[in-house]
């Protein structure tokens, strides 16, 4: 079966009663609110990873939460519970898994106003999630357009330019990445004159681990 990145958006109230997540390696980010998870309190920008059964408690006013998670297969991984409302916003088979060895990367990007990157690759898959802000992804020989909760994937391998809005812009992304990267850029740039350009995106790590292949 072919390995699976996920990401939902889960909404707890703040009395709600949610059913522990299984095990897979995730990043759990704070969109609005305050949430415990693991004994420590995360609140808005913040995140969580781990690979572990977890539990997330809602603080005082609720939380809503994006969740980016590896499966070994499609299917299932709805948070359940009383006071819990959770969706899908995107999953994408990693048909572009790196070999070997991998680690999870999970950053926010941030723009300036009209800023932009560059015509460029990755080396592994990944899921972004714009939090403020907007984006024009031009990839594929098109171009899509993308507001606060919108989001897309990159295999890696296919060339991306990104064009910021005219206000700051910031999206959060989750990549399966090549273990041999850990603390390492992961981009390259198509075109070998931009490399030595200045740089209008800034960028926030969250978790930078090695995990396990999905089996």
């Amino acid at each position: 079966m072919t390995p699976v990145l996920r990401l939902f958006e889960d909404t707890l109230s703040s009395d709600a009663a949610p059913s522990p997540l299984p095990p897979l390696p995730r990043m759990i980010f704070v969109v609005h609110g305050s949430v415990t998870i693991d004994g420590r309190s995360f609140s808005d920008g913040e995140a969580w990873h781990g690979i572990g059964a977890v539990t997330c408690a809602a603080g005082p006013v609720g939380v809503t939460l994006w969740r980016f998670e590896l499966a070994s297969s499609a299917g299932g991984g709805a948070a359940t519970g009383r006071g819990v409302s959770s969706r899908e916003t995107l999953s994408a088979a990693l048909d572009t898994l790196p070999e070997g060895e991998l680690l999870m990367r999970g950053d926010s990007v941030g723009f300036p106003p009209g800023g932009c990157a560059y015509r460029h690759t990755h080396q592994g898959p990944g899921i972004r999630c714009l939090l403020d802000g907007g984006i024009r992804i031009d990839t594929h020989g098109r171009s899509t357009s993308y507001g606060p909760g919108g989001a897309w994937f990159e295999s890696g391998p296919e060339p991306v330019f990104a064009q910021a809005a005219d206000r700051e812009t910031r999206f959060i992304r989750v990549k399966i990445l090549p273990r041999a990267l850990l603390g390492k850029s992961s981009i390259a740039y198509v075109n070998p004159e931009d490399k030595a350009k200045p740089k209008a995106q800034q960028y926030q790590i969250f978790v930078d681990a090695p995990i396990d292949r999905p089996v």
